[in-house]
């Protein structure tokens, strides 16, 4: 793990790659009004590549089994509803002092507004595709284990199992939402809110498992989408998560590197043909099997990736025990290491 200038505390673990996301993802048979929806996804990391994703590059991504959110949809007989989450929208507080500490350390927003802008999205989505949802009701509430703020796509993974709900609950068919369609409305939901990402995260939480992406700009233009290669999981090699408890609000940092990169600047869009290529690079890595290859590429993604000291927050101290953390890629407040002996 690289070294840090922050005396943030950290967590650690091992990883599992979700290896049956696409399943798990993809709406099955209608319910009736009786029977709820519930759909899982889980937290992603950008194994190398990111975040070119936003700027016509390269990644790949893998699902992380360890951490998942969770929506169920409860059909009702009219109107739509949302269920605020006990710990992630609360709206009571035992005094002042505490309601202060909530909003220092975890924002003012939690899941309910991802689910309202989904929903808007849908229903335009639907519109726009000429689409008439039948008139039922529903209520929307979720739950999460995904660390907040950890880099970790913790508000895509409330957006994508919400989709999937809607999609099944509605029985909206393939032809008017393709599966390759998917994360560009889940995308569009949360730049509803003012939140700047790219489509990698919502990529890899719709197919699940371990997906090459390549935003090719003129492919990207023509389609809406760009070109996803799925991999075999077993080509991973043992991987450790380890993220910061201080969180850190990534949209704000991909925001000003999105303004340089439109502004033209020549070292950011130098950056990121260069982390680009990391991506590239590591496709061939992993299918050879060139662990040393790939750890020196997740380290050369790390480097790349510090614009400032928000990139450093992760102190060797933190590291899991008998760990050798020889190559490190970097997630907003989280940190993926390859155990490389």
């Amino acid at each position: 793990m690289r070294r840090g200038s922050s005396s943030s505390s950290s967590k650690s673990a091992s990883m599992e790659t979700a290896t049956q996301m696409q399943a798990q993802a993809v709406p099955q048979q209608p319910h009736s009004l009786q029977q709820a929806v519930t759909s899982r996804v889980y937290a992603r990391i950008g194994l190398l590549g990111n975040p070119s994703d936003g700027f016509y590059g390269k990644t790949i991504s893998c699902s992380l089994a360890n951490f998942y959110a969770e929506v169920t949809l409860t059909p009702t007989a009219a109107g739509a509803s949302f269920q605020p989450h006990p710990q992630h929208d609360p709206c009571e507080f035992d005094s002042l002092s505490a309601l202060v500490h909530r909003l220092d350390t975890q924002g003012y927003y939690g899941g309910i507004r991802l689910l309202m802008a989904l929903c808007k999205r849908f229903h335009a989505h639907c519109s726009k595709a000429g689409l008439q949802l039948p008139a039922k009701g529903f209520q929307l509430s979720y739950d999460t284990n995904i660390p907040r703020q950890a880099g970790l796509s913790g508000s895509s993974a409330i957006i994508c199992a919400g989709l999937n709900c809607l999609l099944q609950y509605f029985q909206v068919p393939q032809s008017v939402l393709p599966v390759q369609q998917q994360p560009s409305l889940i995308l569009s939901a949360e730049a509803e809110l003012g939140i700047t990402a790219g489509l990698q995260d919502r990529v890899i939480q719709v197919y699940g498992g371990v997906v090459c992406m390549d935003f090719d700009q003129q492919h990207m233009e023509a389609s809406g989408c760009g070109i996803y290669e799925s991999l075999d999981p077993a080509l991973l090699p043992r991987l450790w998560l380890v993220w910061c408890d201080n969180p850190s609000d990534s949209g704000r940092l991909h925001s000003t590197v999105k303004q340089r990169w439109l502004a033209g600047d020549a070292a950011v869009r130098e950056g990121m043909q260069r982390v680009a290529e990391c991506a590239e690079q590591g496709r061939a890595a992993l299918l050879q099997q060139d662990t040393a290859a790939l750890a020196q590429l997740m380290d050369a993604n790390f480097n790349l990736r510090r614009w400032g000291q928000q990139h450093t927050a992760l102190c060797p101290a933190s590291k899991p025990p008998g760990m050798l953390p020889e190559a490190c890629s970097w997630i907003a407040a989280a940190t993926c290491c390859l155990q490389c002996s």
